[in-house]
C-alpha cells in the first residue's frame, strides 16, 4: 500500500525520494490517499510494457485526477482515433519542423540573455524559463509574441486547478484561452495562411474520415499544445540549472566541453522527470510482467520512479551524462502517446544551456532560499539564481 499524497507541494526534489523509496517496496502498489484507489506501477521494466500496451485507455490520462478537470486532445483518445488526430498534427513537431524553428529559437534565447545577463541575477523561473518556450510556442501557432502577457497567467492558473486547488480559478482561465483559440480560429478562417506552416490553418483545412475537426475540437487541440509545451520547458529548465548551480564540476564541464550538452540534457530528464506519472483505465484484464491488472482498474504509470529504476541505470542518482543508455529514460513517455513535443522540447533546453554558459558560465543559487516543487506534475516555485556582472 501507498499512502502518499503526491499532489502535495514539497521541498525541492521531496517528491523522487519518496519514489524512489515506494519502487522498492514493491512492483505494485495500491494508493489509496485520493478519494478513489488507483494501482501504481513502480519499476522500469513494467512502466515500459504498461506504456507499450494496447490493454489500456486513456479514458483516464492522471491517476490522481479522477475525473479529467479539462479535455486534452489528442492524450485522451485511444486507437484509430488518436492515431488519426495525430496524423494531422505531427508534421508540425517532426525533426524537420522543429529545425526550421531553431533559428527563431536561437534569436529569443539571445534576446532574453541580453536582458538578463546586465542585472546580475533573476528568478529564473518566472523572469526566463516560462518566458522561452512561451515566446516559442506563439511564433509556432503564428501569434503576436506579445500576447505572452495574457497566456502566462492563464497558464499558471489552469495548473493550479489541475494539481487540485483553485478549480474555479482554473476552469475560469481555461475558458479564457478557449475565448483566445476561438477569436484566433475564426481570423484563420476568414484570413487563412498556409497550412503547411500555420498550425491553425492546418486544422481548420483538415478531414478525417472526410469530415472536418469540429469547432470545439480545434480549440481544445490548441489549448493541449499550449499546456504541454510551455509548463513541461519551464519545469525541466528549473530543475537543471538547480542542479548546475550546485554542482559547478556539472556545470564546467558544459562550459569547457558543449558537445555534452545533449547528453547532460537527456541524464537531467531522467533524474528529474515533470510528468512523474500518466494515468490510464485497464479496459480489460491485462498481464504486465507476470502481474494481473483488472478491467477498469485506475492505474498509475511511474515515470518518475522507473527513470530512477536501479535495475535499469545503475546509481540512478548519480548525474552521469556518458552512462550507457543515456536516453533510454521514459521521460517523454513511449508508445503511440509518446510526447508530441519531445524534438522541440530537446532544442530548447540544448539552445538554452549552449547560449546561456557561453554568456553566464558561473552562477549560484541565492543564500537563504529555500526551495519549493508543486505537486502533481513537478515544477520548481522559484530560482532565484545570481552572477557577477562583468
Amino acid at each position: 500500500m501507498s499512502h502518499t499524497n503526491y499532489m502535495q507541494a514539497r521541498p525541492a526534489l521531496e517528491h523522487y525520494a519518496l519514489l524512489d523509496r515506494e519502487r522498492e517496496e514493491g512492483p505494485l502498489l495500491i494508493n489509496d490517499a485520493m478519494p478513489w484507489e488507483f494501482t501504481m506501477v513502480t519499476r522500469y521494466d513494467e512502466v515500459r510494457a504498461a506504456l507499450q500496451s494496447t490493454g489500456f485507455s486513456c479514458e483516464v490520462t492522471n491517476a490522481m485526477n479522477v475525473p479529467r478537470q479539462i479535455d486534452i486532445i489528442p492524450n485522451m483518445l485511444d486507437g484509430e482515433e488518436h492515431i488519426k488526430v495525430r496524423k494531422v498534427i505531427n508534421p508540425f513537431f517532426s525533426p524537420a519542423a522543429v529545425k526550421r524553428m531553431e533559428p527563431f529559437a536561437l534569436e529569443r534565447v539571445t534576446a532574453l540573455l541580453d536582458e538578463l545577463q546586465p542585472a546580475g541575477s533573476c528568478d529564473l523561473v518566472a523572469d526566463f524559463a516560462i518566458r522561452y518556450p512561451t515566446e516559442i510556442f506563439l511564433e509556432q501557432m503564428g501569434l503576436p509574441l506579445t500576447d505572452a502577457d495574457f497566456f502566462l497567467p492563464w497558464v499558471e492558473t489552469v495548473f493550479g486547478g489541475l494539481i487540485g486547488t483553485e478549480k474555479e480559478a482554473a476552469a475560469a482561465a481555461s475558458a479564457k484561452i478557449e475565448e483566445y483559440f476561438d477569436a484566433t480560429v475564426e481570423d484563420r478562417r476568414a484570413h487563412p495562411k498556409d497550412p503547411e506552416l500555420d498550425l491553425v490553418s492546418r486544422l481548420i483545412e483538415a478531414r478525417i474520415d472526410e469530415e472536418p475537426i469540429p469547432h470545439q475540437d480545434i480549440l481544445t487541440i490548441c489549448k493541449t499544445v499550449m499546456l504541454a509545451g510551455l509548463d513541461t520547458t519551464r519545469s525541466a529548465l528549473g530543475y537543471i540549472y538547480r542542479h548546475l548551480a550546485l554542482n559547478p564540476q556539472h556545470r564546467q564541464r558544459i562550459v569547457d566541453e558543449p558537445t555534452v550538452i545533449p547528453k547532460a540534457v537527456e541524464e537531467c530528464l531522467r533524474m528529474y522527470p515533470l510528468v512523474f506519472q500518466v494515468g490510464r483505465l485497464a479496459a480489460k484484464d491485462v498481464d504486465i510482467n507476470g502481474h494481473r491488472l483488472d478491467q477498469g482498474t485506475i492505474t498509475w504509470l511511474g515515470i518518475g520512479s522507473a527513470n530512477r529504476d536501479p535495475r535499469k541505470f545503475e546509481d540512478p542518482e548519480s548525474y552521469n551524462p556518458d552512462r550507457p543508455g543515456v536516453n533510454q529514460h521514459l521521460a517523454f513517455g513511449l508508445g503511440p502517446h509518446r510526447c508530441l513535443g519531445m524534438h522541440l522540447a530537446r532544442l530548447e533546453l540544448v539552445l538554452v544551456l549552449r547560449e546561456w554558459h557561453k554568456r553566464i558560465p558561473e552562477y549560484r543559487l541565492r543564500e537563504g532560499v529555500e526551495l519549493m516543487e508543486r505537486g502533481g506534475q513537478l515544477s520548481l516555485t522559484t530560482l532565484p539564481l545570481e552572477w557577477e556582472m562583468a
